[in-house]
């Protein structure tokens, strides 16, 4: 039995997990469960990536630490995963212990041997995708860089950093390329990467000193490893390296990185370059699928054009999302999502199509021989067929061309109702021709039974039950075969519910006009809530002068201090944030701003009875002291 590994790329926990993300681990669930099928050994992982200045900044907005920030967002990637029937192997956190131990050793590794050098950065940096840019990106008004990824303005940086030299990898990269034209599919995205790379690169900056949410770099604290060097490792981390080097050998190299388009250049350029300069096999295939839009723009939050996958998992069930966005596009090219476009997918081709299919001859079967079939020794109908479709099937699969693997099924299914029209079973039954009627039947259910196993990685849910009403294991048999002739006893079929019910269109509109209200009502509350605050709740905060008495530390905290101050009329505790950016003697008897009615709030088991302010400056706090002549408890007007 062969190995095969795949991967999804780890999603960001900035965000709630959208139809985007569903769409990338449905492919990656299907190819697996299709692979298992085919009688490998399979092993599929997905996760989240959870460093780096964006989430720190997400967290910060919403008054949390940013692994409270992702401890939240994981929870809900794994909760959208089971109801859509995702059936990994491992979900890994960029925040595990073993993840971060293993970028640190590969990071010194590359240090040590001079792939990695110490330099100075200076240029644009792209806060949401995490990325430098290059110069000759276009600007706006303001005279900064766009990043041709999200189409945000980028931030000026200059800071001390960590190099690594892609620059030596060209030749190697296009050497590889050319000796590996698949490595990345489809062929358009293949060239885009071998253009890219013949343009010329240059060395890559890998660390930030400004980020601290992140893997530190083991020999220099002052260093957070870039988010893209932490979360490409992921796929190596995640199936032993560093921890179980037996288990890495059997899994790597991966077979399929499965990702979207926009991160092409990190998985086809950096991470192989990566892996040459660690000793490290390549994937043997990266398969770049497109986006699904709506209104002809890029899923995205900051948009406000996200689909909530919840809606139509509700209304339709998860194997109707499933089978949609696998059959709708080919992967690689985008794909604009209306309701409109699923509602009459699902309705025809499911609920049509399929559905009614099951229902006929289920129907027919209890009419006619109250759902026991007598066996039927003789050859059956469309035992040909089914096989004709199998290998092209699979075919198509192989070469993940899922669509038209489901387009082909799906001509198989209409010729199946075409079947029961031709052979007219409810004539044969009149006409007493009772063998000829199980025969017609046995044919039906055999090739239902094979539509079920070829369907079964797309809709796993439906498919399971149809296959148990039939009195058979749950799961298809290796390589989808069975004996399409050989069957030796009476056929009892269980009763099923409605497969697949159709949708009424309007109903449906009624109730996406209801979500889709609460939406905008709880945004618009968000937008009045960030812009404006009235006066009157404006005076409720009493700021005052306090001074700081005491530096304490805490066991065990990098980040907070306990500061002992002076607020005029008595002494209190509060807790900081700071220590990464001050020392005790730079805040001793210094004059500061703090919140004096904030609610107690205990952390690290000690309450703060306050709370400091400072400038939030790239991430960094900047407290404003005060003159030294500010009396104690003077309030801030």
């Amino acid at each position: 039995m062969s190995n095969f590994y795949i991967t999804t790329p780890i999603y960001y926990v900035n965000d709630v997990p959208h139809i985007g993300h569903s769409y990338t681990t449905i492919i990656g669930d299907a190819i697996s469960r299709f692979k298992k099928v085919m009688g490998e050994n399979v092993f599929y992982l997905t996760g989240t990536d959870e460093h780096g200045q964006k989430i720190e900044k997400s967290a910060k907005e919403k008054g949390i630490s940013p692994i409270e920030l992702a401890d939240k967002v994981v929870e809900r990637f794994k909760i959208l995963w089971k109801e859509l029937n995702i059936d990994y192997d491992f979900f890994i956190r960029t925040t595990m212990d073993f993840h971060e131990k293993g970028v640190q050793k590969i990071f010194e590794k590359l240090l040590d041997q001079g792939d990695i050098y110490k330099g100075t950065y200076t240029g644009w940096y792209c806060v949401s995708c995490e990325n430098y840019i290059s110069d000759d990106e276009p600007e706006d008004e303001q005279g900064r860089k766009i990043c041709p990824d999200c189409g945000r303005p980028t931030e000026k940086v200059s800071e001390d950093v960590y190099f690594f030299k892609l620059s030596k990898y060209q030749d190697r990269l296009l050497k590889f390329y050319e000796e590996n034209p698949t490595f990345v599919i489809p062929e358009g995205r293949m060239n885009e990467v071998v253009s890219f790379v013949k343009s010329g690169l240059k060395d890559l900056s890998i660390t930030r000193s400004t980020v601290k949410w992140g893997i530190k770099v083991p020999s220099d604290d002052s260093q957070t490893i870039y988010v893209w060097f932490d979360a490409l490792h992921n796929y190596v981390t995640g199936v032993g390296y560093g921890t179980d080097e037996e288990k890495f050998r059997k899994w790597w190299p991966a077979d399929v990185h499965l990702i979207g388009k926009d991160i092409l250049r990190f998985h086809a350029v950096f991470w192989p370059a990566f892996l040459m300069a660690a000793g490290l096999e390549l994937p043997r295939k990266i398969i770049a699928h497109g986006w699904w839009l709506r209104d002809k723009k890029k899923m995205s939050k900051s948009i406000g054009n996200v689909l909530d996958p919840y809606l139509l998992i509700n209304n339709f069930g998860a194997d109707s999302l499933r089978y949609f966005v696998l059959r709708e596009i080919p992967i690689g090219i985008d794909g604009n999502f209306s309701h409109e476009g699923f509602i009459h997918r699902v309705n025809s081709d499911l609920a049509n199509d399929l559905g009614n299919l099951v229902n006929r001859v289920w129907g027919m079967a209890k009419k006619y021989f109250n759902s026991k079939i007598p066996v039927y020794s003789g050859k059956l109908y469309l035992a040909d067929e089914y096989e004709v479709l199998r290998k092209e099937y699979i075919d198509y699969f192989e070469k993940y061309q899922i669509n038209r693997a489901l387009e082909r099924l799906w001509l198989f299914i209409g010729d199946l109702n075409r079947f029961i029209v031709e052979k007219e079973p409810w004539k044969l039954n009149k006409e007493g021709k009772t063998e000829e009627v199980s025969k017609v039947l046995l044919s039906l259910v055999q090739a239902i039974r094979g539509v079920f196993y070829l369907a079964y990685p797309v809709i796993p849910s439906v498919a399971e039950k149809v296959l148990n009403a039939m009195g058979l294991d749950s799961k298809p048999e290796e390589e989808f075969k069975f004996e399409f002739d050989k069957i030796v006893s009476d056929i009892i079929l269980k009763e099923l519910p409605q497969l697949f019910p159709r949708v009424d269109r309007d109903e449906f509109f009624k109730e996406e006009k209801k979500e889709v209200k609460k939406m905008e009502e709880k945004k618009d509350e968000k937008v009045e809530e960030k812009k404006y605050i009235k006066f009157d709740d404006f005076k409720k905060v009493e700021m005052v002068v306090a001074k700081i008495l005491e530096v304490i530390e805490i066991e065990g905290a990098d980040k907070l201090y306990r500061l002992k101050i002076d607020i005029g009329d008595e002494q209190r505790e509060i807790l900081a944030g700071i220590k990464q950016y001050y020392k005790p003697e730079e805040l001793l008897n210094k004059k500061i701003i703090v919140v004096k009615n904030l609610e107690p709030k205990k952390l690290r088991g000690f309450l703060s009875n306050g709370m400091l302010l400072a400038a939030n400056v790239d991430g960094r706090p900047v407290i404003p002291f005060l003159p030294d002549d500010v009396p104690c408890g003077s309030p801030m007007t």
